[in-house]
């Protein structure tokens, strides 16, 4: 170890020296000053010690300090009493990624009055375990943190940059870079040990993160330079490499390929020669390739990814390598192979979805298991505390008595009944999530159907040999595939996404069937199309019957009007063609393709909409009856606005 290294570590030692012997000084019998003065002060150099720990290199040195700190701790009498016993406690549970446990021994720290450093140290460890899952800060979460952070700023706390760092990683989880990177920059200028060259190379990566997130290519430049004279002047190989990797990000954002290839190839092989590849590794290099015009290269590497990906089969699926595998086919004009890797993403997307509903119904069922028994403790404590009372209350007189049995007596009918009613509120509140569910379901099935036809299409292009109109066919293809994708997550969309999805497809369609028909979609004037929700995929079934079978075989060019506008109060969507209609010879697949479309169509308003007593209904009309040609299809649901 050189010489700067032992210089910094000097004073961590020394101060957990310092604590280890105050732990075993006994307060004088004289008065409680100096026992109040020897607290103090081993307080005072744990939360030193505490500090210390973020200049540790590497979490298996982080991991022994704490696991060490853990075991003399746990050999300390009335340890149950010590804050920093229960802290590191959680610290070690943390490390062994057992959140609850962790969370349940921070909440066991008590602080010698309020808001002081114990106290504020258990409110940062309990809020960054608390958003450690990287979703997004609520509103109520994100003022407890301001409300901490005013707290630190008025006491002039040494844990100050703490909070600065809870902060931008709150603001950083809410896509908001520019705040996020001030207070980064907040955090080291306050940090004690912002000098140490761990945390200094921290916030070098830190900021040169979010500098990229904000697309700010002088911020890059710098931080990624600052980085690498760091890593050469402590000659951390490991930092070093590093910096070529955000090199070639840089090189992409200046459009210099090749040089983006040389530094990802740097950083690539140090990682191999150290035994530390990873899927990330390979993905990024193979992105390099693309850049570079060399599809094989990236192809090579992207699957190389995807295997080493494979071999833990606990992990999330990631979806970029599959779409850089359609970029690399389509640049080697492989469409076939891209098409393939295509239909791979969706089957990804589709898997890693129904992986995040399991783990939200999971994480639902474990919340309200703790939930059950946090209820049972607080009942069995209520009624141990009730009969304690009415021992001591065996004393007074007869009347007493009674008075004191009546109000148990009643307290016990309002609690009974709140239970009563928080019971029926979760039955309300399941019933509900049962719903949600069930739309989401339904939702799904039509865009297999969808995409299943999609797919045929352009296979039927490929094989034809058109290879423009086959790559514009897979461009608005995939482009509607990922608006499709994103729709799903929704119950509603406004009406101007609905039409861009349908212009697409209709788009699409008139690609395979040239001068087949023509369309015309309208909105009335008193629709506000970026402001009124329907559901989506809600009209696409009865389109697609008008141009698969309503426009097939018939000896004219087909029309279909689309139409939006308010009626009774409500919004009512015509669909208009002018084909061959239902009674026909031939009508046997259309009529069934009809009667599939209005059934999920049922099953959907029944979902969407019986929760709220609202009227939504559609009628299927074939136009002949009236001497006309084609079919009307009208639609009629409750006007939602966003």
């Amino acid at each position: 170890m050189n010489l700067f290294f032992q210089f910094r570590f000097i004073p961590v030692f020394m101060l957990f020296m310092l604590w280890l012997v105050s732990c075993k000084q006994k307060p004088a019998a004289t008065g409680t000053g100096q026992s109040v003065s020897v607290q103090a002060q081993s307080t005072a150099d744990m939360i030193s010690f505490v500090i210390s720990l973020d200049t540790l290199a590497g979490s298996n040195k982080l991991k022994l300090a704490i696991n060490r700190q853990d075991s003399i701790l746990s050999l300390t009498t009335e340890k149950g009493k010590n804050p920093f016993y229960h802290y590191f406690r959680a610290r070690k549970f943390s490390l062994a990624k057992k959140k609850d446990s962790a969370l349940a021994a921070y909440q066991q720290m008590k602080g010698y009055h309020k808001n002081d450093d114990i106290e504020l140290l258990k409110e940062n460890a309990i809020i960054l375990n608390t958003i450690a899952s990287g979703s997004i800060v609520e509103a109520r979460l994100m003022n407890r943190i301001l409300s901490g952070l005013k707290t630190v700023e008025m006491q002039k706390s040494r844990l100050t940059y703490r909070y600065y760092d809870l902060i931008a990683q709150a603001y950083y989880q809410n896509d908001n870079e520019q705040k996020s990177l001030e207070y980064a920059a907040r955090y080291y200028v306050a940090h004690p040990y912002k000098n140490h060259s761990v945390i200094k190379q921290r916030y070098f990566d830190i900021s040169f993160l979010l500098a990229s997130r904000l697309g700010d290519l002088n911020k890059m430049l710098y931080y990624n330079n600052q980085a690498r004279i760091l890593a050469v002047d402590i000659k951390d190989s490991l930092a070093l490499a590093r910096t070529y990797d955000n090199e070639a990000q840089i090189y992409s954002k200046q459009m210099k390929p090749a040089k983006a290839l040389e530094s990802s190839r740097i950083y690539f092989h140090f990682l191999k020669k150290t035994n530390n590849l990873n899927d990330i590794a390979y993905n990024n290099l193979a992105t390099s390739f693309i850049r570079n015009a060399q599809p094989d290269s990236a192809i090579f590497y992207y699957r190389a990814g995807m295997e080493m990906e494979r071999k833990d089969p606990s992990r999330k699926r990631k979806t970029s390598p599959y779409m850089g595998l359609i970029d690399a086919y389509k640049l080697k004009g492989d469409y076939k192979s891209a098409l393939a890797a295509a239909e791979s993403l969706y089957k990804t997307e589709i898997r890693n979805n129904k992986a995040i509903e399991a783990a939200k119904i999971a994480e639902l069922h474990e919340k309200y298991e703790v939930e059950k028994k946090d209820r049972s403790i607080n009942e069995l404590n209520s009624r141990n505390q009730l009969n304690e009372k009415l021992i001591n209350q065996q004393r007074w007189l007869m009347f007493m008595v009674l008075v004191i049995s009546m109000a148990a007596v009643s307290l016990f009918v309002i609690v009974y009944r709140q239970l009563r009613l928080k019971d029926k509120n979760k039955l309300l509140a399941a019933d509900n999530q049962r719903l949600v569910m069930e739309q989401k379901l339904l939702q799904v099935q039509l865009n297999p159907h969808f995409i299943f036809n999609a797919i045929s299409n352009l296979q039927g292009l490929i094989s034809s040999g058109n290879t423009s109109e086959s790559v514009r066919y897979l461009k608005s293809f995939s482009g509607l595939l990922r608006a499709i994708l994103e729709q799903n997550r929704k119950d509603f969309i406004v009406i101007e996404e609905e039409i861009s999805s349908l212009n697409n497809y209709l788009l699409l369609q008139q690609m395979r069937y040239a001068d087949t028909f023509t369309y015309l979609i309208s909105v009335s004037k008193e629709i506000d199309a970026q402001a009124t929700l329907i559901p989506p995929m809600l009209i696409q079934p009865f389109v697609e019957n008008s141009i698969e079978h309503g426009f097939r075989n018939i000896p004219y060019k087909g029309l279909l009007k689309i139409s939006f506008y308010q009626q009774n109060n409500q919004l009512e969507i015509t669909i208009d063609d002018n084909g061959c209609g239902l009674n026909n010879d031939k009508a046997t697949g259309n009529q069934q393709k009809q009667s599939l479309a209005q059934t999920i169509l049922n099953e959907r308003f029944e979902a969407l909409f019986c929760r709220f007593s609202q009227n939504a209904s559609f009628t299927l009309t074939d136009k002949k009856d009236k001497g006309e040609r084609g079919v009307l299809v009208k639609i009629n649901i409750p006007i939602i606005n966003d």
